[in-house]
């Protein structure tokens, strides 16, 4: 090492450490990253079964209307926003699309692994030293403590940067036990809460027991005051799927306030109630009220078993409760899936803690980036983006 470079210690390997440690000046600091596994970015390579949705193609500025986050988080979105991660993306070899949900992906065959090698070549050459089989174990002074499969070392270091995760995946060794450290600093914290996952619901167990594992499509979910279009999938517990994720934020808020969540359904989200009415009224084709009902509003065995089994069966048969009621089933959600289960998780450092430059108020030279801090925001994209953009910003504030 120069004596004559400042060092600095990256504690954790994922994706906004990764961007962090392509852009830092390695000119001006000596870099070690220091990760509990055996390679970079598990989390970031999990991440992409099944389809690796990097980022969000709308402007940057509806983009941030969708996260709970403080200036920090989202002045990151705003000096590296998507259109500048997908430009470093292709100045990299990853070429992407957008998809028909403005999602954004690598260009199809390009596999997980082929866009953390973009980065790991972008590391190498930035000459930064990683350390892996590192776990962090807390402070021993002005020292970090960490267990590796030799015993137990200690290291100083002019700067530090956490990036540990939060507690999502937690096969990918992002368990989020570091909390207790943070707090023996008098640092305030936030237990972790799953967060972009499913939800539980009382179903009444006929309906559960002959549409468990059944898609309903093409609805809209709301609570509060947020609403979001798309599929989601019963469960034997209650709800998961996209339309669900995306109302985390005002689910937990009711779970919080009053022990359980009201969710509407809207089965029919493109057609107004006095269509559906005028539907449900129109002269019968089918032999029974169920079959006319199934056939005027096209509903899936799913849907219509929603519909009987949340209503009495005289208002059933009433056209103007219906009408409505199709546009509005009231579900009562009492609790998410286990943390395990979830794409993401809110807690960790609360975000008061950190200036503007994500260093930590109490300890100067130690800051804090990614999902640690306590924010939150939907799946599509967004989550992974402001992980790189928080990697990307303070390796600016550093340089």
């Amino acid at each position: 090492m120069s004596k004559n470079k400042e060092t600095i210690a990256i504690v954790g390997g994922g994706s906004s450490a990764i961007m962090l440690a392509a852009h830092i000046d390695s000119t001006e600091y000596d870099v070690t990253i220091y990760e509990r596994n055996q390679a970079l970015g598990r989390k970031f390579l999990v991440a992409g079964k099944g389809g690796f949705n990097l980022t969000h193609s709308s402007d940057i500025a509806d983009m941030k209307s969708k996260y709970l986050a403080s200036t920090p988080i989202l002045a990151s979105l705003d000096t590296f926003t998507n259109t500048d991660f997908i430009k470093w993306l292709k100045e990299n070899g990853i070429d992407t699309f957008v998809g028909s949900s403005k999602r954004v992906f690598p260009v199809k065959p390009t596999k997980p692994i082929q866009v953390l090698q973009a980065f790991e070549n972008k590391i190498k050459e930035n000459k930064i030293t990683i350390n892996y089989n590192h776990s962090w174990k807390g402070f021993d002074n002005n020292s970090l403590v960490f267990e590796t499969p030799e015993g137990s070392t200690k290291i100083t270091a002019d700067k530090v940067v956490f990036a540990l995760g939060g507690a999502s995946w937690k096969k990918t060794g992002s368990q989020g036990e570091w909390l207790s450290y943070f707090e023996e600093k008098h640092i305030r914290t936030k237990p972790f809460s799953p967060s972009n996952c499913g939800v539980h619901i009382v179903w009444k167990e006929k309906f559960v027991k002959t549409n468990e594992g059944q898609p309903l499509k093409s609805i809209e979910v709301s609570c509060g005051n947020m609403a979001k279009k798309g599929d989601v999938v019963i469960t034997r517990l209650g709800l998961e799927g996209s339309a669900v994720y995306a109302l985390s934020p005002e689910i937990r808020s009711q779970i919080e306030k009053k022990g359980e969540a009201k969710l509407k359904v809207d089965l029919k989200p493109t057609t107004k109630t006095d269509a559906v009415l005028r539907k449900l009224k129109s002269p019968k084709k089918k032999n029974t009220w169920s079959e006319h009902v199934i056939w005027q509003l096209k509903l899936s065995k799913p849907m219509f078993d929603l519909v009987k089994r949340t209503c009495e069966k005289e208002d059933f048969v009433n056209p103007e409760f219906l009408a409505n009621h199709v546009k509005n089933i009231p579900l009562s959600v009492i609790g998410f899936d286990d943390i395990e289960k979830a794409i993401s998780t809110v807690g960790g450092i609360e975000l008061t803690e950190i200036e503007e430059n994500f260093e930590l108020k109490k300890l100067p030279n130690h800051y804090v980036i990614g999902e640690m801090l306590d924010w939150d925001a939907p799946t599509g994209g967004y989550l992974l983006q402001a992980c790189m953009s928080m990697g990307k910003r303070l390796s600016e504030l550093l340089n």
